[in-house]
């Protein structure tokens, strides 16, 4: 079978009414008879539903979607049971249990979480019950929320090792626009490598009822095919969309996984934990980093800006602020910023111990270009 395990990402407006944003169980109804059919065909499926805010906003009688924390959280709140109570109905009429995880960002920045998340998923779908996985908004806060689940959608993919990510919309495909930005040109079926160009065709923005938009979309599919899997973005609203994905119609906008797969240790740093903090480094540095596959010294460290503890994830950028690597710190930023520009050498005798050789080291630190 050449795609065994599914990740499927609905968005809100695949499941929501536009006008009254309430739960529409017909569409839920035909997405769960198309999961169910994969299902019994031997796929494993999981599925990253959004539709909380939107149904929570549907039952208080909210017309905007809410602009403050604690207001989105409450909707959220409110939502989130009638989300998975329409899916069990569904899914039980179809012979199928489900699952419900709730994650936040720091289920991904500490390690030992991010693997007992892992492991949680992987024995559900072991079991063929289906997971329906969400970001817990009711405890996210601003600063550590995925903030759309196209992103936490490439994630769980990538934590479940799946061998296909699906993400459906509104929208059929990726398009290039005119000059005005308004009119489509050309409609974009494939996507080989996801370039500078390719990214500026997008207008970022979202729906009424969403987060994301094509934008996050793209950033999703960045994520995924950098860990060999393949990404489809498509329309949830047409007959029979993932069949149609499955048997490779020209439905779509279909991305390529790259060959060439980072190491599980490397996407976490890269993808799943939240850095702390930037370091800046110079010419040569960068130059040794990337040309050269060495370990970031001291001595090309520029400067740095935020707070972090030695094991934290941060930013390695060049003198102009455009981040290039992330890597796993051996020393604090206070640590950092008494010996930067010195020579490893020189590390014991300006804090009175040398722990590293390195500020990161080459086997935690990946590449972002």
């Amino acid at each position: 079978m050449r795609y065994r395990k599914i990740v499927i990402k609905i968005g809100t407006s695949v499941i929501a009414s536009t006008s009254t944003f309430l739960l529409d169980r017909s569409r839920m109804r035909s997405l769960v008879d198309q999961v169910s059919k994969l299902m019994k065909k031997g796929h494993q499926v999981v599925l990253v539903s959004s539709g909380a805010i939107g149904a929570g906003m549907g039952l208080l009688g909210l017309k905007k979607r809410p602009k403050s924390l604690p207001d989105l959280q409450a909707c959220a709140a409110v939502g989130q049971g009638q989300l998975m109570k329409i899916y069990g109905q569904l899914f039980k009429k179809e012979g199928y249990l489900t699952a419900q995880m709730l994650l936040t960002q720091e289920d991904m920045d500490a390690r030992l979480r991010f693997l007992n998340a892992k492991n949680t998923l992987m024995s559900i779908i072991d079991r063929s019950i289906i997971p329906i996985i969400n970001e817990n908004d009711t405890v996210s806060t601003d600063e550590i929320r995925f903030g759309d689940n196209d992103r936490l959608s490439a994630l769980v993919a990538d934590m479940s090792e799946a061998d296909l990510l699906i993400l459906l919309s509104d929208v059929d495909n990726l398009f290039r626009f005119d000059e005005s930005g308004k009119k489509p040109v050309e409609t974009i079926y494939e996507v080989r490598e996801i370039t500078k160009d390719l990214e500026a065709l997008v207008v970022k923005g979202a729906g009424c009822l969403g987060v994301g938009g094509m934008a996050t979309k793209i950033d999703a599919a960045k994520v995924v095919t950098s860990s060999g899997i393949p990404c489809v973005i498509a329309s949830g609203r047409r007959k029979d969309i993932l069949a149609k994905i499955l048997s490779d119609q020209k439905v779509g906008t279909r991305f390529f996984a790259k060959e060439k797969r980072t190491v599980a240790r490397k996407r976490w740093i890269a993808h799943f934990s939240r850095a702390q903090g930037i370091v800046k480094v110079d010419a040569g540095a960068k130059s040794a980093l990337i040309e050269r596959g060495k370990s970031l010294l001291a001595k090309g460290v520029t400067g740095i800006s935020g707070r972090f503890e030695t094991g934290d994830v941060i930013r390695i950028a060049d003198t102009a602020g455009h981040e290039f690597a992330r890597g796993l710190s051996n020393y604090s930023s206070s640590e950092i910023h008494k010996i930067q520009g010195k020579h490893t050498s020189q590390i014991e005798e300006i804090l009175g111990y040398k722990d590293y050789d390195e500020v990161i080291h080459r086997d935690n630190l990946v590449l972002l270009t």
